[in-house]
């Protein structure tokens, strides 16, 4: 059976057609998007699931690549008192519950995607990426397959234009191969890749009536995307679109980034950024960037370093106000960080409606609390939009021609502020909202029903 798969970096959505209609699959209580999320009791267990998961022809080579791991996932077991029928591994909502209830265990990471095109991954590391897609991919494919009551074997999965903003086409490639040694380890047979916002694309021209130039703005969790596309009655019949699609530009800056810009300008504050020691010299901002920026590995163990938390007591000692500094403590001793950034994407959701927000920090100290308005919002994210501005620009100035329209799809397509940077700039072409994420699902769908049938 075949099916369209958004693995994307903030959700994961399946959807099949039937009776000639795009069907999303409920592939969590009943919801049709699941959090890019995973949490395990130990990494370990994340290779174990994987092992006892993939095929019978393929476990042989793959236990005995992952030999090591294995054995310490026996020990991780025993030591946890799993039992045979746990797993340990956690996908989805029920991952961010069970990380928020002992972030101090485990393992947990947040929109995998966005760490596939990383530069400098090592084999080891690689391979650890390998196994959280698999893992993930096998979860949501045997949910699907409940729900279905057939076997998945084809899939066409959205890519990004480009996974990272540096690194190119060898950072796409390397992407490329994870998801797609994953999507094979988790049972699929055939693995077609489309760019997300020509899914998007193709979503929204089966509704055209008329032929047009159209920009499609896509804006994930990880990455922003753009892509002008030749559409209507006359192209979407057609085979081979590659000559229809005008101009592709991407950039690895998505949501998470203006949930991240959010929590650091705003709310890291009132754990000491910005403040001094008794010298009268500032405090080094890198360590609170470290905190806030849950989609880099590095700055993430760097942060989480015990070299790090001797040098956050030492600067308890000589900073003029400890009880704030105390607090960035506190995330780095219990790995608070990613609820501390998860506060500031519920800010923003709160402030695309409401002029002000109260942000509960309740979790690092008793009644802590931040007030947030829409005019800092703005602020701490100028930047990022600013970016995504210049990929829209950048991909009309590639096609050599206008857009008929704007078709804005994603997670964080639907930002007034969005709307109002891009307008500014790009002057009075009709902006169309697309479905947030459901554009993206249907696309692949569709494409995936017209390559393999």
């Amino acid at each position: 059976m075949v099916v369209g798969f958004d693995y994307g970096s903030s959700n994961c959505a399946m959807g099949v057609m039937r009776a000639g209609a795009v069907e999303l699959i409920p592939l969590e209580n009943s919801k049709y998007y699941l959090p890019s999320t995973l949490y395990a009791l130990h990494n370990s267990l994340i290779s174990e699931y994987v092992a006892k998961g993939i095929q019978e022809s393929a476990q042989p080579q793959y236990r005995a690549q992952r030999s090591g791991i294995l054995k310490s996932a026996q020990f991780a077991r025993s030591d946890l008192d799993l039992m045979p029928q746990e797993s340990g591994v956690f996908v989805g909502q029920e991952a961010i519950e069970e990380y928020i209830s002992m972030p101090e265990e485990g393992y947990f990471v947040k929109s995998p995607k966005s760490f596939f095109g990383a530069i400098g991954l090592k084999p080891e590391q690689i391979a650890f990426f390998e196994d959280i897609a698999t893992a993930m991919i096998m979860a949501l494919k045997m949910r699907a397959e409940k729900y279905l009551g057939s076997t998945l074997t084809q899939t066409v999965i959205g890519r990004p234009v480009n996974f990272q903003a540096v690194g190119g086409e060898d950072s796409n490639r390397q992407a490329i191969s994870i998801l797609t040694t994953a999507a094979k380890r988790a049972g699929f047979t055939d693995v077609e890749f489309l760019y997300e916002p020509l899914a998007a694309g193709i979503d929204f021209e089966s509704e055209l009536q008329q032929d047009q130039k159209v920009l499609v703005v896509d804006i994930g969790g990880g990455t922003s995307d753009c892509s002008f596309v030749q559409m209507g009655p006359s192209y979407r019949n057609c085979e081979d679109r590659s000559a229809h699609f005008l101009a592709h530009t991407g950039k690895r800056i998505g949501g998470n980034d203006l949930d991240i810009a959010l929590a650091f300008h705003k709310l890291m504050p009132v754990c000491g950024l910005g403040g001094q020691f008794k010298s009268g010299l500032p405090l080094p901002k890198q360590a609170f960037w470290q905190a806030c920026k849950i989609n880099d590995i590095q700055l993430q163990s760097d942060f989480y370093s015990s070299a790090f938390g001797r040098e956050l007591n030492t600067m308890l000692r000589d900073v003029c106000e400890p009880e704030k500094l105390k607090r960035l403590q506190v995330i780095q001793e219990n790995k608070m960080t990613h609820q501390f950034v998860r506060q500031a994407e519920l800010a923003k959701i709160a402030l695309s409606d409401d002029s002000a927000h109260q942000v509960d920090l309740s979790f690092i100290e008793n009644d802590l609390v931040q007030s947030l308005n829409l005019t800092q919002l703005t602020e701490s994210v100028e930047s990022s939009l600013q970016q995504v501005v210049a990929l829209a620009e950048q991909a009309i100035s590639d096609a050599g021609t206008k857009p008929n329209a704007i078709y804005l799809t994603g997670g964080s397509a639907q930002s007034p502020l969005l709307k109002s940077a891009l307008q500014a700039k790009l002057g009075d072409i009709p902006m169309l909202n697309g479905d947030n994420f459901g554009s993206v699902t249907a696309g692949l769908t569709k494409w995936a029903e017209r390559i393999y049938r």
